[in-house]
């Protein structure tokens, strides 16, 4: 799939504020720091397109993008931050539920996992979620290029092994915003989530 063009929208405090849906979505999660936006930037060919929070984990706002007047891409804050208030976590924790679980719309969610690590708890925790809805999704091991080959190959293979003990046999790819790894290979899957069902 090419991306053409790849501009701002919107960003909405609420799913009640998102956009129409008329037109198929992707949205992007993961913990806060593992390179989302760097990972959206480098997949449009965009290079401020998604902006880096000042203060990670604060802002709380489904962020919407054109993508080429064919599909919205959205960004979702990252989780598991600490310095969150208990009670704004709970609140977009249901804030979330509610928009994966009410935009028709919605085609894919990629999940992005630092490869530097493990998946956490809070990884896990998420795709459970994903699973227990019976949600689209691929995961997509970021920041491939920061440890060796041998090591990436190694969080590929164990992070599809793992999700297969959940049952869940989902794509799993190691990317890298800085050395365009895995970009092509990316966008060629979500292009497959937006074709007309």
């Amino acid at each position: 799939m090419r991306i053409a063009r790849a501009t701002y929208l919107i960003s909405a405090p609420t799913v009640a504020g998102c956009p129409a849906p008329d037109r198929p979505e992707v949205c992007f999660a993961g913990r806060s720091n593992v390179g989302k936006s760097s990972l959206i930037n480098a997949l449009t060919q965009r290079k401020s397109l998604a902006k880096t929070s000042a203060t990670p984990g604060k802002t709380r706002m489904l962020n919407y993008f054109d993508v080429d007047g064919r599909w919205y891409l959205v960004d979702l804050p990252g989780f598991g931050y600490a310095k969150v208030p208990e009670s704004e976590r709970r609140r977009w924790d249901v804030e979330m539920t509610r928009y994966f679980t009410t935009r028709a719309n919605l085609r894919l969610i990629v999940h992005l996992v630092d490869a530097r690590h493990e998946p956490t708890a809070l990884d896990r925790t998420f795709w459970d979620r994903l699973l227990e809805h019976a949600l689209p999704f691929v995961v997509l091991l970021t920041k491939a290029d920061r440890i060796s080959g041998t090591l990436a190959g190694k969080r590929k293979t164990d992070a599809a092994a793992l999700l297969r003990t959940l049952g869940a046999d989902v794509p799993v790819l190691l990317t890298s915003a800085a050395a365009n790894t895995g970009l092509d290979e990316a966008r060629t899957l979500i292009g497959r989530f937006l074709q007309p069902h």
